[in-house]
């Protein structure tokens, strides 16, 4: 018996080890990195629960969690994180790859794929100059330096840029044009979804007709009909850079982000739902080069503190409400912007949009968006701060409560995330470790927790670069 039960756990282990090897005897020549900025744990637990089927990052096998602390402070930013995503180095903050005495750059992945003869691309939602999408093809002591950090597209000789446009375009930010430097340097210029087609060769630089004032993409939940989605930004990426030799491709999910920073929870849900349908595109792919492909979900950091609960609603939550936000906070401070300019709009009106962009008020809508003595309060003195200028507290009060965005907008946002039964306690970014998923060849090396550098040297290691 003792022989017979030897020989089973002997012929299992010689299974299990087949397997592994199989899975690994390849290096993976497709290698995808998408990065939800500011996308903690709870951010996508929240998105889980407030849609009607399972994201795909969580139907990966593996998980795991980073620390993304800086060089010179425990709380980062999108420099530094960026580059230890990048690099596998920490540097300090506002850094973009290079060391924290701005004396030495330090080599991406992106650009030893690069090296190595495979394709690389860059996709984010946010400008394409940016401390994230910046970090994997620029090298710059100061991330403001926008036109800095734009013309090195050029100069990197990557196949493919999708996503938002460049703030370091303009006479203000340096000599020359950007876009001109691009097209010099054999890019083609893709601003509209009927022109994304390419004969596979050419590099390209892909951005919408338009953008907002941050030369990013909008919120998807403003997104103009005819606009390009960060999703189809990454499904053409797919396309374009396919070949024998392999490619790189990162993918950012930025105005996650950016909606955290303003406690806008309907926003951010709304971003990364399509930013969870850019990963699917990639599994997509994946399902047809098992083998070869490895795709790794992870954040930079945490931004908001988001918790999924709330300490007016205790253990009480309608996740769901943040469905019936129906534009962003930036949207609707442009609405209330211009109600201050024209000094037309009373109380009683704005109200009333509240209830048509919040559903707030609108019992009939759903009976849990009836609004208590103490809402009402709050925000009626919001509208009368912004229409004012004068506030109900002092300016410290002020700022923790508002966070420097338009008070009525911040006032209803904030009414609605408590209904919904979340809560922000900062407008920052956090020290939290943030989630790591991954799929595909090599996927099991990104178990466990570790520091963000590390998650880079792996895929360093992996992918062969």
């Amino acid at each position: 018996m003792k022989k017979i039960i030897t020989l089973i756990l002997f012929l299992t282990l010689m299974v299990y080890n087949s397997c592994s090897v199989k899975q690994t005897k390849n290096t993976p020549k497709y290698i995808f990195l998408f990065i939800g900025d500011g996308m903690g744990l709870s951010h996508v637990a929240l998105t889980d629960a407030v849609t009607d089927h399972r994201l795909t990052m969580l139907q990966f096998p593996t998980n795991g969690a980073i620390s993304t602390f800086a060089q010179d402070r425990y709380i980062t930013d999108s420099a530094a994180a960026g580059t230890a995503l990048a690099t596998g180095e920490k540097t300090s903050c506002g850094t973009i790859s290079q060391d924290s005495s701005h004396t030495r750059s330090i080599p991406t992945m992106a650009e030893m794929a690069k090296q190595k003869g495979m394709k690389v691309g860059i996709v984010t939602s946010v400008s394409i100059d940016h401390a994230t999408p910046a970090s994997f093809y620029a090298h710059q002591k100061n991330r403001s330096e926008y036109y800095d950090i734009a013309v090195q597209m050029a100069s990197s000789n990557f196949d493919y840029f999708g996503g938002g446009f460049a703030k370091g375009v303009g006479e203000k930010y340096g000599p020359g044009d950007v876009k001109e430097k691009m097209v010099s340097a054999g890019y083609k210029i893709i601003t509209k979804r009927d022109e994304l087609s390419s004969n596979g060769t050419e590099k390209i630089w892909a951005y919408n007709h338009t953008t907002d004032y941050s030369q990013s993409l909008y919120y998807e939940i403003d997104r103009p009909e005819d606009h390009i989605s960060l999703s189809e930004f990454t499904k053409f990426g797919i396309d374009h850079l396919t070949n024998d030799k392999g490619f790189f491709m990162m993918v950012e999910g930025g105005r996650i982000d950016w909606a955290s920073h303003g406690n806008d929870g309907a926003s951010m849900v709304q971003d990364l739902i399509e930013f969870d349908r850019s990963i699917a595109e990639a599994v997509r792919f994946y399902k047809l080069h098992p083998e070869e492909t490895l795709i790794i979900v992870t954040a930079d950091h945490e931004t908001g503190g988001l918790a999924m609960g709330n300490a007016l609603t205790g253990y009480q939550s309608s996740y769901k409400l943040l469905n019936y936000q129906k534009l962003s906070q930036d949207f609707f401070s442009d609405k209330v912007a211009s109600w201050k300019k024209e000094k037309k709009v009373n109380y009683e009106m704005a109200m009333d949009s509240i209830k048509f962009y919040f559903g707030l008020g609108d019992k009939e809508l759903n009976p849990e968006f009836e609004l208590i003595d103490y809402e009402n309060d709050q925000l009626k003195n919001a509208f009368n701060y912004t229409m004012t200028g004068k506030s109900a507290y002092g300016d410290y009060e002020s700022y923790k409560r508002y966070g420097g965005y338009d008070p009525f907008t911040m006032t209803a946002i904030q009414v609605l995330n408590t209904k919904a039964g979340i809560s922000w306690p900062t407008f920052a970014h956090t020290a939290y470790p943030v989630p790591v998923f991954a799929i595909g060849n090599g996927n099991q090396e990104f178990n466990g927790y570790y520091d963000n550098t590390d998650l880079a040297k792996k895929i360093i290691k992996i992918a062969g670069l």
